[in-house]
């Protein structure tokens, strides 16, 4: 069974009320939880962290920012928020000597640009991506499978075969078809934030019940 991370995050930013969100939703069963690096300012990202580690999550911290500065300054973050997971990234190297081992990293791979973010390049660099970086030693991968102009179960199968570190799908997850493809391809986990909060799951819900629907979904 994967691992649903749920995102505090709505097109690729932490939503402004991520604090009252988690109160909301950290009793209804999930236990992986993360938000971006852009969205809310250091501060209240620090009390949001507490709140979790105090409720017992599991943290992710997802990169986004596209400049190498705002992208290390992030990792550097990490560190000082003593996260669980820092995903996402593309300055795989740099980062790794930021950390040292200290979080567990899995950055993206191929060519990702824009912001939200999207992933190109063809299946074949993605895949020459996955391995080189596996190489270097990361804990797993990001791929942002839905974020590609391609077949996305393609890839992710693609990705899979190629490395065995564990592989997260993030990004465009917006629909009980779509867990079940990443589901049925033995993925380690992926990641649902914009479709939570705009209630794809159950139309009349509250967040809540988004999330119960997705844990359903998988068991």
């Amino acid at each position: 069974m994967p691992k649903f991370i749920f995102m505090l995050t709505h097109h690729d930013l932490t939503v402004p009320n991520a604090i009252d969100v988690f109160k909301e939703i950290r009793d209804n069963g999930v236990t992986h939880i993360g938000f971006k690096d852009v969205g809310l300012p250091m501060k209240k990202l620090r009390a949001l962290v507490n709140l979790m580690r105090e409720s017992g999550k599991t943290i992710f911290l997802e990169v986004v920012s596209e400049t190498e500065k705002e992208a290390l300054r992030s990792a550097k973050r990490s560190l000082e928020l003593r996260v669980d997971y820092l995903i996402g990234g593309t300055y795989v190297e740099k980062i790794q000597g930021i950390l040292q081992d200290r979080i567990r990293f899995m950055p993206y791979i191929g060519e990702v640009a824009g912001h939200p973010c999207e992933l190109r390049g063809t299946i074949e660099e993605i895949v020459r991506d996955a391995e080189r970086v596996e190489g270097l030693g990361v804990d797993g991968i990001n791929l942002l499978a839905y974020r590609h102009h391609g077949d996305s179960e393609q890839l992710i199968a693609s990705v899979k075969r190629a490395v065995s570190i564990p592989l997260i799908v993030a990004g465009s997850i917006n629909s009980f078809d779509r867990i079940k493809r990443v589901t049925n391809l033995g993925v380690w986990g992926f990641t649902i934030g914009s479709a939570i909060f705009e209630k794809k799951f159950v139309p009349q819900g509250d967040l809540s019940d988004q999330i119960t629907a997705v844990l359903k979904a998988i068991q």
